[in-house]
């Protein structure tokens, strides 16, 4: 569990902050949730609102009070300006409302994500699903969760797999390409559920495999995958290297990569 033991400059309960923040950020959205949102389109043609907006602002807001000199990649920043073109050893990274097309739809699987990288690796995280009250966050015990607000959390660890492993994917995954998957890895049951809450379903024992071939952003996993490591679960490569961050020369995109649980 890479992220039980942090470095003496980081604060021990960083988790706990940034799930303070995360949950700020959930409770702001959720009118915007319940209301309906107009959407825009960004540059590569995904849909943004205002939800994210707001939601980004408070967090980049929080995060400055509290963490001021380390710099933060944020996605809707990212959109509008541009990606930076270096980083250094530590930032952060921040998706305010991964899953927005979830979100436009009003399904519940969206959230908030705050990651804190060192090295190339995500060793802080908070998810939070707004409409299920939901928080998932990185401790010096391992991975906790708790309810949104809540102030008793417990801890969640990954299960030892099924011979047929409840494998989470996307809504938006076409017919070819998952059998493609199921031919690969050997699965029949799956799920479909949008956002990082695959991954902390699969953190808390709920599911075990997430392969994920097409296209995300760092900022889409690194909070969730944070989460996932803490519970004694992985994300790889498909050559099973260590899924590395701070891509910088990429644009911050991810290639293609598998969270588990316990094999």
């Amino acid at each position: 569990m890479p992220n039980t033991f942090l470095p003496d400059d980081i604060p021990q309960n960083t988790g706990d902050i940034l799930a303070d923040i995360a949950e700020e950020a959930g409770r702001l959205i959720l009118p915007f949730w319940r209301a309906g949102v107009a959407v825009e389109s960004k540059s590569d043609a995904s849909p943004v609102t205002e939800a994210d907006r707001a939601a980004e602002a408070l967090i980049l807001a929080r995060l400055a009070s509290v963490f001021e000199r380390v710099p933060v990649v944020s996605e809707e920043h990212a959109s509008l300006h541009g990606a930076p073109e270096r980083i250094g050893r530590r930032f952060f990274l921040v998706d305010p409302l991964d899953g927005t097309k979830a979100f436009i739809r009003q399904d519940p699987n969206f959230t908030v994500n705050i990651a804190l990288v060192q090295d190339g690796a995500p060793i802080v995280g908070a998810v939070v699903a707004p409409a299920s009250a939901e928080t998932w966050f990185t401790s010096s015990s391992g991975a906790l969760k708790r309810s949104m607000g809540g102030s008793e959390a417990w801890s969640v660890g990954v299960r030892s797999a099924k011979r047929d492993p409840l494998t989470l994917i996307s809504h938006t995954m076409k017919p070819d390409a998952l059998e493609k998957l199921k031919a690969e890895y050997g699965f029949t049951r799956t799920q479909a559920i949008d956002s990082s809450i695959k991954l902390c379903r699969i953190a808390e024992g709920a599911a075990d495999l997430y392969p994920r071939h097409g296209p995300t952003m760092e900022w889409d996993i690194a909070a969730a995958q944070a989460v996932l490591e803490a519970a004694g679960g992985t994300v790889m490569t498909l050559d099973g290297a260590p899924l590395a961050y701070g891509k910088a020369d990429a644009g911050f995109r991810n290639p293609a990569f598998v969270a588990r649980g316990l094999p």
